[in-house]
């Protein structure tokens, strides 16, 4: 008989146990501890441990069942009652992300020295210049385009400062920009929506910073000494497996089926809210444009059924194939940029 770990049964509690308790998978460490990107990351044969494995398969039970619910009854219903909580936002999409972004840019050019997240600094008074300027383009439509080219400068300065594989944390802004630009010109992007290429860069976002906190959970040490209760009473190793566990199913979810990244968006905000309450204004300001994302998300409605939902058994094969992909990509560029091995 194979003997399970007596946190098995209390596993399924924890994204419920992370809607209402900040823990270090909301906050961005890099924002509150020291880190250093070059350091050599766990060893991958320390990843993949036990615990990794059944969180693994609670992670793919978890999507299927999902999947499973959707074009059900209940789904059906799940979907009309997100349309229904979220009609505001679905109307007003457009407004909310201009308003985020103009808010997110002054707030950063406020804080003075700050590149694009609280961690990229710089001296540059040019920088402080090009963010308000971000700010004043959501003003029109005709100008967002224009902010949408600014953002991608910054974030280039950014990869020429801080190097690629720090950015690589930061997709999303990105994304962000191509919204901005394609909403300003009133196009899509080969058939996909302005709100389609954010949420991918969003589920890219997420499922780079989920590996991080396997590679790294040293990092969040700190936090857990500063904030005990952070950690649900779970060994503060094991917190942080699951911490990714959850974050990356939530952001694979993100590019799966409409009822699924609904579902996901939900919990990811609730989560990055969360974290403001123990984190501050620092958290806020560095969170906003995510949040804005998921907003989009849970209220985004394609109006048709995605095929993907036909088809719930690719779930262990698209969900390995993803977690492969981004551990392989997370070791293999650390190895080739900082010379560090992969074992």
């Amino acid at each position: 008989m194979v003997r399970l770990p007596k946190w098995l049964p209390f596993a399924a509690a924890i994204p419920f146990g992370f809607l209402v308790n900040v823990g270090a998978a909301q906050a961005h460490v890099k924002w509150f501890c020291a880190f250093n990107v070059a350091g050599q990351p766990r060893g991958l044969e320390n990843v993949l441990c036990p615990d990794f494995e059944y969180l693994f398969g609670l992670s793919i039970l978890a999507l299927m069942c999902g999947c499973l619910c959707e074009g059900t009854v209940l789904g059906d219903a799940m979907m009309r009652s997100l349309d229904r909580a979220t009609r505001l936002i679905r109307d007003n999409i457009e407004i909310i992300f201009r308003a985020g972004s103009a808010f997110f840019f002054i707030s950063i050019w406020a804080l003075g020295g700050v590149l694009l997240t609280p961690e990229l600094k710089t001296g540059s008074a040019a920088i402080g210049v090009i963010q308000l300027g971000i700010a004043a383009g959501m003003l029109s439509r005709r100008t967002m385009p224009f902010s949408a080219l600014g953002i991608a400068a910054l974030f280039a300065v950014g990869v020429w400062n801080y190097g690629i594989f720090h950015l690589a944390d930061y997709p999303v802004f990105l994304g962000v920009a191509a919204y901005l630009a394609l909403t300003g010109l009133q196009r899509d992007l080969f058939g996909l929506r302005p709100i389609d290429v954010v949420r991918w860069t969003a589920s890219i976002t997420l499922m780079w910073a989920s590996v991080e906190k396997w590679a790294y959970p040293e990092w969040s040490y700190p936090l857990f000494a500063e904030h005990p209760a952070m950690s649900l009473g779970f060994d503060p190793d094991f917190y942080m497996r699951a911490a990714g566990a959850i974050e990356f199913a939530l952001a694979f979810a993100l590019i799966w089926t409409p009822l699924a990244r609904r579902i996901a968006a939900t919990m990811l905000s609730a989560m990055f809210i969360s974290a403001v309450f123990a984190f501050g204004k620092i958290d806020l300001i560095g969170h906003t444009l995510i949040v804005v994302v998921l907003f989009g998300i849970v209220a985004d409605n394609p109006g048709k059924q995605s095929k993907l939902a036909r088809y719930p058994w690719l779930v262990p094969a698209a969900y390995t194939a993803a977690l492969v992909l981004f551990l392989g990509a997370y070791y293999l560029m650390h190895a080739v940029l900082f010379g560090t091995t992969l074992t």
